[in-house]
């Protein structure tokens, strides 16, 4: 008996010591997004972002199971006028030094900023202006949301692989909707579309759906596109959500809407099923009981990135995983047909730009035709040789 003993001794002397798990912590840093809407499937759900997020967790503690790493989704919602230097602190002192931010584009460079002497990396999974991507570009920032030009050219290829090349383009009158239709000016030009006029639409306040119901916008929308020169697609600039929802089947000519409405360009729809995408929709729904949002979708790919990039190199310092993403090593699977990968002159996500009507995927861009000497991906934005970012 004591020989036995002592043999059991031995034999756990000699095994190996099983590795500490690497506990992995994500900041989820997000503001309210709570406002009026056209219609009321667009009110935004109390854990916009954060369920995305939940949801990548969960996925990569799967695989973290077999490779000893856990990952952790800690949440901080900022209220209006809340302190983005505070918030980002209480982040970093919870050991979360990973943190996806659905920010607007200043309190994300203040995040940023804040974020560097903590030594944290940041996800932008909502932010499109492509400022952010070029003379705005932080080196501790990586952008999973697509930029505003990425959109624009994504829905303008379709719009020329189908022949609409004239183009009548109705803008609202906030400063985010300039910036939109500067970047449809922009597609317009690189892909041989013509702008044949542009009309502003007016926001004059009030209640979106009390004060416009469907008798009054009948009648407004005729008179808002009428007596245009010749067009083939109407093109509805309305980042704010103010007048593009009810323009189709209201215009004066039989013409289709693309844009802010009827047909928009986005990351992620929630009608959007191909390349395996139905899997991930079902159980989304399953566990919040709800659809999943381009947000959503955003913060779902952030935290697999991490968690991708946090296997491949058994670490989970913001360094080595910035290092791994931007190198041509690392790619990432997002139900969209191809693997996705970083731009390392600006830390963009490559990815496709997929064209819904809130119904079904209607196409995805890039379009056939559309080719590039590196990658088709880099069709759609601005191109390395276009850019203005120096990574500080």
């Amino acid at each position: 008996m004591k020989r036995l003993a002592a043999a059991l001794c031995l034999a756990l002397a000699a095994a190996p010591v099983a590795a500490e798990t690497l506990n992995v912590k994500v900041g989820v840093l997000r503001e309210q997004h709570s406002r009026e809407t056209l219609s009321i499937l667009d009110i935004p759900a109390a854990d916009d972002t954060l369920a995305g997020a939940l949801m990548g967790a969960a996925d990569n503690n799967t695989t973290g199971k077999f490779t000893n790493q856990s990952f952790e989704a800690i949440d901080e919602r900022l209220d209006d006028g809340a302190d983005i230097a505070s918030a980002v602190d209480t982040l970093a002192d919870k050991g979360a030094l990973f943190i996806i931010a659905d920010l607007a584009p200043d309190r994300l460079l203040a995040a940023s900023e804040r974020a560097k002497g903590k030594g944290a990396l940041l996800f932008n999974v909502s932010a499109a202006d492509d400022r952010l991507r070029e003379e705005d570009c932080r080196a501790n920032v990586i952008h999973v949301a697509p930029t505003r030009s990425m959109l624009a050219d994504g829905l303008a290829q379709y719009l020329i692989w189908k022949q609409w090349r004239r183009w009548l383009l109705i803008k609202g009158s906030h400063p985010q909707d300039e910036l939109l239709a500067q970047a449809y000016r922009r597609a317009a030009k690189k892909f041989g579309a013509k702008i044949v006029e542009e009309r502003v639409y007016e926001d004059t306040g009030g209640g979106r759906r009390s004060d416009s119901g469907s008798v009054q916008t009948q009648r407004q929308m005729p008179v808002l596109t009428q007596n245009a020169p010749a067009y083939d697609a109407l093109l509805a600039v309305d980042e704010s959500e103010v007048f593009a929802g009810y323009l189709p089947y209201r215009t004066w000519d039989a013409r289709p809407v693309a844009g802010s409405a009827g047909l928009y360009p986005t990351n992620w729809d929630a009608a959007h099923e191909q390349w395996g995408a139905q899997q991930l929709q079902n159980r989304f729904m399953a566990t919040f009981r709800r659809l999943m949002n381009a947000r959503d979708n955003g913060a779902w790919l952030a935290m697999r990135m991490i968690g991708e990039a946090a296997t491949r190199v058994n670490a989970a310092t913001p360094d080595k995983l910035r290092d791994f993403m931007t190198s041509g090593d690392f790619s990432i699977a997002a139900f969209k047909g191809v693997r996705l990968t970083l731009r390392p002159w600006n830390q963009q996500l490559r990815q496709p730009i997929l064209l819904s009507d809130g119904r079904m995927t209607v196409s995805v861009s890039p379009q056939e035709g559309f080719l590039h000497q590196t990658t088709e991906l880099d069709t759609l934005g601005l191109d390395q040789p276009e850019t203005k970012c120096r990574l500080k």
